[in-house]
């Protein structure tokens, strides 16, 4: 993979094809109330430690290549640096056939490398950042955090431009690999909203669980989760339908399973079955202001070496953003709630979670591509699992900041 994409980049300088450059620079200073953020290993949900930061939060870097007027290639890199952590990497990389329309106004579109799966209604900017806040919300948080793969995509597009008609509707089926551990993440430290993506050859820090001490039921895992492995060799599905009302608004719906093995483990990293129903709508209300709104519902398992069950849960996260455009101006507010539930007994991990949060943000657009965006965070959850760490059950975390944002 890595070779295949190395050439791609060597090529374009050897081939007279399009290509163009586009990225973001977010540098940020936040003051945090929290705890240990869930990024530096705690169970908070902020990005953020508790505390004064400057952070620069986001270097993001896409490279666009037109090879033909049907196949692109596109390559995104991030990097951030600050006193909780640095990276510097991957975070998507594919190859994209997009046909011409049918006389009967069908186009079919193609893609494989490394994918988000087709989900979020909000991240749709450079880089895969939001233009209405600079916290994700819990959705595409965990999208973000260690919902990701290898695979491939294929879209059937019906254009009602073709009909005399505003309504477009799209199927695509994605198959996929490279995801095997997904959903340990939002079990052991749960939903979170922050804006950091994990990068392709990163691991993530998990919390400290009385279960996976070396007398715990959870001692075989390793003290960090690797997301984007592939376990068993067995390939996940995920299924989205959109209709389109152009000048309206838009409906998602669709079903993702990684159809993992929970039998294997390798060096520490266990397979956990994870699978979810996902709902997105944007709709543009009177007076301009646009409604998106999103719901994922599902469940994720993982079984111990004895093969009992050692992780079994239930998850929901649903979230509604309002956001008004004016001039140069953008306010956007979001509220959510979430939950996690955990059907198994194990002791020393109890993953039951129950929260909501809010966001409250502005932008303004100093010129073209750049922005000062200030943003209030608040959430409220409790979670059993911080009494492990002597940190309280229920908990409230705000977290102010504002950030100079360059799109180019």
């Amino acid at each position: 993979m890595k070779s295949i994409f190395g050439l791609i980049l060597i090529g374009t300088s050897a081939i007279a094809v399009e290509q163009d450059f586009s990225g973001v620079i977010d540098v940020r200073a936040i003051y945090n109330d929290s705890i240990q953020s869930y990024v530096d290993g705690g169970f908070g949900k902020l990005r953020f430690n508790s505390g004064t930061h400057v952070s620069i939060s986001q270097l993001g870097l896409s490279h666009h290549v037109d090879w033909t007027d049907n196949i692109s290639s596109k390559i995104v890199a991030n990097g951030y640096l600050d006193n909780t952590n640095e990276g510097l990497g991957i975070t998507e990389a594919f190859i994209q056939y997009k046909g011409l329309p049918s006389e009967n106004g069908y186009r079919i579109t193609a893609k494989a490398g490394i994918l988000y799966p087709t989900i979020t209604i909000e991240n749709h900017a450079t880089a895969w950042t939001s233009p209405y806040t600079l916290s994700f919300s819990t959705i595409n948080s965990w999208l973000a955090e260690e919902v990701r793969h290898l695979g491939s995509s294929l879209s059937l597009s019906r254009l009602g431009k073709f009909h005399q008609s505003k309504h477009d509707v799209k199927l695509t089926a994605e198959a996929f690999v490279n995801n095997d551990p997904t959903g340990a993440m939002l079990s052991w430290h749960g939903w979170t909203t922050g804006s950091r993506q994990t990068l392709w050859h990163e691991t993530i820090r998990i919390p400290e669980l009385l279960a996976m001490r070396s007398d715990g039921l959870l001692s075989g895992q390793a003290k960090e989760s690797d997301p984007f492995l592939d376990l068993d060799t067995r390939v996940g599905a995920n299924f989205t339908g959109e209709w389109n009302w152009r000048g309206n608004g838009k409906l998602t719906v669709g079903y993702y399973d990684n159809n993992a093995d929970t039998s294997v483990v390798k060096n520490g990293q266990y397979s956990w079955r994870t699978r979810f129903h996902h709902l997105g709508v944007k709709w543009r209300l009177p007076l301009k202001i646009d409604l998106l709104a999103q719901f994922l519902k599902g469940d994720t398992l993982m079984k111990a070496l004895t093969g009992k069950d050692a992780v079994n849960n239930d998850y929901h996260s649903f979230n509604i953003l309002l956001s008004k455009a004016w001039y140069a101006h953008r306010i956007s507010m979001r509220f959510e709630d979430f939950s996690v539930t955990d059907n198994d007994q194990i002791w020393g991990d109890n993953n039951n979670e129950d929260g909501n949060a809010f966001t409250a943000s502005y932008r303004y657009q100093l010129q073209k591509g750049l922005f000062i965006h200030s943003e209030f965070n608040w959430v409220t959850s409790e979670r059993f699992a911080r009494t492990y760490v002597n940190q309280p059950e229920k908990l409230i975390e705000k977290q102010w900041q504002v950030a100079m944002r360059y799109y180019f």
